[in-house]
């Protein structure tokens, strides 16, 4: 499909090799490291785990499907996102580029930066690109069994409303989510549940308090291959206060309305571990629910560097 703006195709390109150039100089600066905390000393018996019993970080719904672990990597993102075309944006699809960062600060407390980026629309209805909002957060792992390979995490999060609203961003909300995983040897289950709230001044579009839940699944077939499987499920516990559109955007935007209509998902997707570019990942997801929202398909693609 040709965009009708050239530009939004040339910055996201450079946005990636830039966001690549400096996970590659993050990686490096601390690949020497004999510690993965930034405070304390990390729990040797964790990361002693043959390979088969670790787990694959979550692949779809990149914002809120957060794991129990406490690791130090950076995440690059590549989103495909496909409009239905009956939705209220009348179909195309938005492109999304983006980095995440996560720093062990102690053996169980982590650094979460969550949401950022940029994000290029082709509907209908919207044909702008933009920043996306920023969003950060602090993660406790408050269970961490690895003779059992059980472990669960709390944590809470605050997206700061400076994107641009022609790309639906610009909400400023507080986030808390938990999350637990489980391993039977190669196979590695996981869960997780988020509340965002919005809080300060209202969106002219509406906006809401908003539940997600996400399930995780994957199998280590080999020390290269791991399927993984992921459902996703979004629902509007309120339309806000003030008039708010018909939908609620699930995780592409907080628009208030929907209340009701939940939309869940399914992902099916794989990662592939290579010893020099970390761990490639790629899934596709569309909805399970006659209520599609904005969510017609997804293709997701990242990368994981671990230090």
């Amino acid at each position: 499909m040709e965009l009708k703006n050239p530009l939004p195709t040339v910055f996201p390109v450079r946005f990636l090799l830039a966001a690549g150039v400096a996970s590659q100089l993050l990686v490096g600066a601390y690949a020497q490291a004999a510690e993965t905390v930034l405070f304390g000393e990390q729990d040797r018996e964790g990361l002693a785990l043959p390979a088969e019993r670790q787990a694959v970080h979550p692949i779809t719904s990149p914002y809120y499907n957060e794991d129990s672990f406490i690791t130090s990597d950076v995440r690059a993102w590549y989103v495909r996102h496909s409009f239905p075309g009956n939705s209220p944006i009348d179909g195309g699809s938005a492109t999304v580029y983006a980095v995440q960062v996560r720093a062990a600060l102690t053996e169980s407390l982590q650094l979460v930066a969550y949401k950022d980026g940029f994000v290029n629309f082709n509907s209908g209805l919207i044909d702008d690109s933009g920043m996306n909002d920023l969003a950060a957060g602090l993660k406790w792992a408050f269970l961490q069994n690895w003779e059992t390979d059980t472990h669960a995490a709390v944590g809470i999060g605050y997206e700061l409303g400076i994107g641009d609203e022609e790309v639906l961003q610009g909400d400023d909300e507080v986030r808390l989510w938990g999350s637990v995983n489980k391993g039977f040897d190669r196979l590695h289950l996981g869960a997780n549940v988020n509340f965002t709230t919005p809080v300060g001044s209202e969106d002219a579009l509406g906006d809401s308090d908003r539940l997600s839940w996400h399930l995780h699944a994957d199998y280590h077939v080999n020390e290269t291959f791991s399927p993984v499987v992921e459902i996703n499920g979004y629902s509007t516990l309120n339309e806000g206060n003030n008039v708010a559109v018909p939908f609620s955007g699930v995780d592409v935007a907080n628009l208030g309305g929907g209340e009701g209509e939940d939309v869940v998902t399914a992902g099916l997707g794989f990662e592939v571990r290579t010893p020099n570019l970390g761990a490639l990942r790629l899934a596709y997801e569309s909805p399970l629910t006659d209520k599609e929202d904005l969510l017609g398909y997804r293709w997701t693609a990242s990368i994981v560097f671990g230090f």
